[in-house]
C-alpha cells in the first residue's frame, strides 16, 4: 500500500522519514520537497505525481497539512486513494492526541522534533509493510507512552494484560475494551448544527445549508449495543406512531420549538464513526453501534433543504452629507418565544477611511467600534452616545448577551470618513454584515432524535439525555 511516510516542515525539510518499502528512492522524495513543498504548491491539489526520469515510472505523493507540518504518503502501486488519505488524517489525529495542545489546533515543527522517538515508535506500530494495523489512540497509549510509570500503562512483562490488548486490537470492537463498569449508566447526545446563510442586500436568500454533528458521551457498563434513530424522511414511512410513542428518551427529551416528529428531513450526505454498522443503516435506516467509552463523534451530516433561518437582518445605509452616513440595523429573531439565543454578535464593516463612529442608540446590548484586531474603548452604556476616533477602519461590533425569541432590536450609528474622500461610500467594497450566535433547544433543519435504545446482557436501564444546539457558521447579509 504505502511505501513511506514523511513529515515535512513548511520549507520542505524532511523532519521524519519512515520507509516501509524500498521502491521509492530518497532522491524522488527530495525532488518532491524542492519542486512542490518549497515552491509553495501544496495547496494546489492534495496529490502530486512526479516522473522518476529513468523510464521506470513515477511516484504519487499524497499529503495532508496540519499547522506547520505536512504528512506525506508515497505510493508506487495502484491503491485506494481514499483509504490512504483516511490513514494520513488518522495519523494527524493520533499525533494530536499524544502531544497536541488545545491552544494550537495544528501540529508544530517543535512538537515533532521534541517527540521524534515517540513518533517512530508509533509509525512502527500502526503500519506493517505499509498496511494499516492499529490506529486506536486508546489502545496505543497503553503500551506506547511519553512518560514512565504513567497511570493505565500496561506492564509489558504481564502476559495477561498483553493478551487483553491483543484481543481488543484485533477484535470486532477495537475502539471499546471489555470490563467497563459504571455505578450509574448514562448516555448524553448533543445535536450541534452550524447554519450557513447568505442573503442579498434586498433580503433575498441566496444560499443556505446546515452542517451538523452528533456528539455522544457514553458512560455505559459492559458491551452495550445502541440503536439510534432520527426523523429522516426515508425512515418515517416505515414507522408508525405507536412505535414512535414507545421510543421516548426519558425525562429530559428537550424537543425544542420546531419539534414536529411527524415531519421528516432529507440529508444530502452523512459520515459515521467506525463503530456504526453501515449494513444495518442501509437496510433499516437506523444507526446501530457499540459505542466507544467517553466522548466521541457519532456522525456528521449536511442538509440543504427546508432550512429555518433563526434571525433576520435588515440593514439600511443613508447618506447624511458628503463625508457622513448613517447605519440603521434591525435584528429580528424568528424562533419561538420560549427559547432565547446567547452570545449574539453582529459585525458591521465600515470603510477604511473611517475617522469617527458615533453609536447613537441600541435597543439591547452594547456596541463599539473595533479597529482591526485591537478593540477601541467605548462609552460603556450603549444608550448614551459613544464617540471613537480612528483612521484605520474596522468594524462596528454589536454584542447582545441574551436575545429572546419573537423579538427585535435596533442599532443606530453615524459614521464619519476622512475629509479627503468626496463620497464616503464611493470606493468602499461593502463587505457583508456577519452574525454569530448560539441557540439552544433549536435545530434549523428540524432534525430530532426519535429514539435511542440500549441493549446489554445485564439488562440495566440507562439514563438518556439529549440536547440541541444551533450556532452560526457563515451567517452573512450583503449591504
Amino acid at each position: 500500500m504505502i511505501s513511506s511516510i514523511l513529515l515535512l516542515n513548511a520549507k520542505g525539510d524532511i523532519i521524519i522519514l519512515r520507509t516501509y518499502k524500498d521502491n521509492v528512492s530518497r532522491h524522488e522524495m527530495q525532488v518532491f520537497c524542492e519542486t512542490v513543498v518549497a515552491a509553495k504548491e501544496l495547496a494546489e491539489k492534495p496529490m502530486h505525481y512526479l516522473q522518476s526520469g529513468k523510464g521506470g515510472g513515477g511516484c504519487h505523493f499524497l499529503h495532508v497539512t496540519s499547522g506547520e507540518v505536512t504528512v506525506v504518503g508515497t505510493v508506487k502501486d495502484n491503491v485506494n486513494v481514499v483509504l490512504v488519505f483516511k490513514l494520513l488524517y488518522k495519523i494527524v489525529e493520533l499525533l494530536k492526541s499524544y502531544f497536541g495542545s488545545p491552544n494550537t489546533p495544528g501540529l508544530t515543527e517543535s512538537q515533532i522534533c521534541r517527540h521524534f522517538v515517540l513518533i517512530y515508535e508509533l509509525l512502527d506500530e500502526i503500519l506493517d509493510f505499509g498496511y494499516p494495523q492499529v490506529l486506536e489512540a486508546d489502545i496505543l497509549k497503553k503500551y506506547i507512552t511519553q512518560h514512565a510509570n504513567k497511570k493505565g500503562v500496561v506492564d509489558l512483562n504481564d502476559e495477561e494484560q498483553l493478551r487483553k490488548i491483543t484481543i481488543q486490537a484485533t477484535g470486532n470492537c477495537s475502539w471499546r475494551p471489555e470490563g467497563i463498569k459504571y455505578r450509574k449508566n448514562e448516555v448524553y447526545i448533543d445535536v450541534i448544527e452550524s447554519v450557513n446563510v447568505l442573503l442579498s442586500s434586498k433580503g433575498t436568500l441566496l444560499r443556505s445549508d446546515v452542517s451538523g454533528v452528533i456528539m455522544v458521551k457514553c458512560l455505559l457498563s459492559g458491551m452495550p449495543e445502541c440503536k439510534f434513530g432520527m426523523n429522516d424522511k426515508l425512515v418515517m414511512p416505515f414507522e408508525n406512531n405507536g412505535n414512535l410513542a414507545k421510543s421516548g428518551l426519558g425525562n429530559n427529551n428537550m424537543s425544542g420549538s420546531n419539534s414536529n416528529l411527524r415531519e421528516g428531513i432529507v440529508m444530502d450526505d452523512c459520515r459515521f464513526h467506525q463503530c456504526v454498522r453501515l449494513s444495518k443503516y442501509d437496510t433499516e435506516r437506523s444507526v446501530t453501534f457499540v459505542p466507544p467509552d467517553g466522548v466521541f463523534e457519532l456522525m456528521q451530516y449536511r442538509i440543504t433543504e427546508n432550512i429555518q433561518c433563526p434571525f433576520k437582518i435588515m440593514p439600511v445605509l443613508q447618506d447624511r452629507g458628503r463625508n457622513r452616513f448613517e447605519i440603521l440595523v434591525k435584528l429580528k429573531s424568528l424562533f419561538e418565544n420560549n427559547i432565547y439565543a446567547t452570545h449574539v454578535v453582529l459585525t458591521i464593516p465600515v470603510p477604511k477611511s473611517t475617522a469617527r463612529v458615533n453609536v447613537q442608540s441600541a435597543t439591547h446590548g452594547k456596541a463599539k467600534y473595533e479597529e482591526g484586531s485591537s478593540v477601541a474603548s467605548s462609552s460603556g452604556n450603549i444608550n448614551s452616545a459613544g464617540n471613537v476616533s480612528n483612521h484605520n477602519g474596522g468594524n462596528l461590533v454589536w454584542r447582545i448577551r441574551r436575545f429572546s425569541g419573537g423579538s427585535e432590536s435596533i442599532l443606530l450609528a453615524d459614521v464619519e470618513v476622512s475629509t479627503t474622500e468626496d463620497n464616503p461610500r464611493q470606493n468602499w467594497s461593502k463587505p457583508p454584515i456577519s452574525l454569530d450566535f448560539q441557540l439552544p433547544m433549536f435545530t434549523a433543519t428540524g432534525l430530532r432524535v426519535r429514539f435511542l435504545r440500549v441493549h446489554e446482557k445485564s439488562n440495566y436501564r440507562p439514563v438518556k439525555w439529549i440536547r440541541y444546539i444551533t450556532k452560526a457558521g457563515s451567517y452573512q447579509h450583503r449591504i
